[in-house]
């Protein structure tokens, strides 16, 4: 009998991992960092739940650190299958990787120095050449193509418009043993995107399935009706106004090039006054070369109404990639604008533009995304006085401000249109959600829909029925 394990991203919005098991062959449907909590954090480090050498294949929906970022491990506790992804992610994933090797080599060595850790030493979950042995094992497959990841399995993603590459995943299962026609469709949503969204396309309508997997992190709510362009100018007229920098905690692959993309299009416009854009992230400047080769997938809309080119690249746009064109913008003093990782504010040189300038009252911190619980994001949008940074409390006297038109997520009403007509599935899963957020999702889509709807917790089973 197949069967469906949830091994991450149950309750929480991280770590997504889901197991699919059939005739004896096992496909892994993300694999995932746990952030956050110290609780969610410390999970990375536990064994996983079966051996690794034992699952036949990967299949990511797209490259996030939630999604992919435990990869590397996979691999080194002996992982050696295919990993089935799309292109883009394929080129996506030797940056996303690399960096998150790299910056956790870097916070265990600080950690080491600074004499903060609690485990002597410090160490990182992976490094580098566990990051060389996962870009071996991709396999780039185009959407709305079939492929079979493993015997018995057959897989095609479809467009999910919540950044590059991203896609939400149809699968087909055989019922009981290799080579049998298949019983089972299962669609897992990864991550929806928000319709007519800055550089993405609008998700397509999901396939009729047997079993939905979906995504809830705005599960319980509706983002409030925006305009993109109009939010990010007012927060970014504001800040100018207070003569200090206003710094963005983004993610580097998506969200940063969004920002720069909105940023230049207000410029461009005449309805920004041309201030200095730092784009503080070795990941991010590196990744405005995958986007250009991957142009047919942006959508440009809103250069297109301003009438403006429609182009990633400016010579008023800085790219400060190595450690010295970082801390010359320490220098720098007055109006500016540093879109830095992590998005999450949980490392990286985000934290170091923090440390110096939340102290000052001209700065003003924009959050342009979701901040999960735990995160120091989160800690800056409920008020915090002080944020720890390195084992220091830094003083927030900056301003923090809100542009919710960037989420990347789907609301509960988005999601609900992306489903469309889609029949009833026999059961729907919650997933990628704090609980507060699933089971509203949960209620909403079955008084919605009349669905049948359940909140698995991480270490649930659920055995498809023939």
């Amino acid at each position: 009998m197949a069967r469906l394990r949830f091994l991450g991203a149950a309750g929480v919005v991280s770590g997504s991992r889901h197991l699919v098991e059939s005739g004896g062959r096992r496909v892994l449907v993300d694999c995932g960092l746990f952030q956050g909590e110290k609780e969610l954090r410390e999970r990375n480090w536990e064994r996983f739940p079966v051996p690794p050498d034992t699952i036949d294949a990967v299949v990511l929906t797209h490259g996030h650190i939630d999604h992919s970022g435990w990869l590397p491990r996979l691999s080194r506790d002996g992982f050696r299958g295919r990993i089935w992804t799309s292109p883009a992610t394929v080129d996506l994933l030797g940056i996303l990787l690399y960096d998150s090797a790299k910056c956790q080599a870097e916070d265990a060595l600080y950690a080491n120095r600074k004499g903060y850790a609690k485990h002597r030493p410090a160490l990182p979950l992976y490094e580098e050449r566990d990051v060389d042995r996962v870009l071996r094992l991709l396999q780039a497959v185009p959407r709305d193509e079939w492929f079979e990841p493993a015997a018995g399995f057959r897989c095609r993603f479809h467009e999910a418009g919540h950044m590059l590459g991203s896609s939400f995943l149809e699968m087909e299962v055989a019922a009981d043993a290799p080579g049998r026609t298949a019983a089972h469709r299962v669609v897992f949503s990864g991550d929806v995107g928000r319709f007519d969204a800055p550089l993405y396309k609008d998700p397509v309508p999901p396939p009729a399935c047997d079993y939905l997997v979906c995504e809830s992190t705005y599960g319980d709510r509706d983002h409030t009706p925006s305009r993109p362009l109009d939010e990010l100018e007012a927060a970014t007229k504001e800040a100018i106004a207070r003569g200090g920098m206003m710094l963005v905690a983004s993610f580097a692959i998506g969200r940063a090039q969004q920002l720069v993309y909105l940023l230049r299009t207000l410029m461009a416009a005449g309805r920004l006054p041309e201030v200095p854009v730092w784009v503080d992230s070795p990941m991010a400047v590196d990744a405005m070369e995958v986007f250009r080769k991957h142009g047919r997938e942006h959508d440009f809309s809103e250069a297109k109404m301003q009438g403006v080119a429609e182009s990633l690249a400016s010579p008023f746009v800085r790219m400060a990639k190595n450690a010295a064109e970082s801390k010359a913008i320490n220098a720098h003093d007055g109006p500016g604008i540093v879109i830095a990782s992590s998005g999450m504010m949980n490392g990286g040189r985000i934290l170091h533009h923090l440390a110096r300038r939340l102290p000052d009252p001209r700065t003003t911190v924009l959050v342009a995304g979701f901040q999960a619980i735990g995160t120091r994001g989160r800690s800056l949008i409920d008020g915090a006085r002080f944020l720890k940074i390195h084992g220091r409390d830094i003083p927030v006297k900056a301003a923090v401000r809100r542009v919710d038109a960037l989420s990347g997520h789907a609301d509960r009403h988005e999601i609900d249109r992306w489903l469309g007509g889609m029949p009833a599935p026999r059961r729907t899963f919650l997933v990628h959600g704090e609980p507060p957020a699933a089971r509203g999702m949960a209620a909403f889509l079955a008084e919605r829909r009349g669905w049948q709807v359940q909140v698995p917790a991480i270490g649930d089973t659920f055995e498809m029925e023939s």
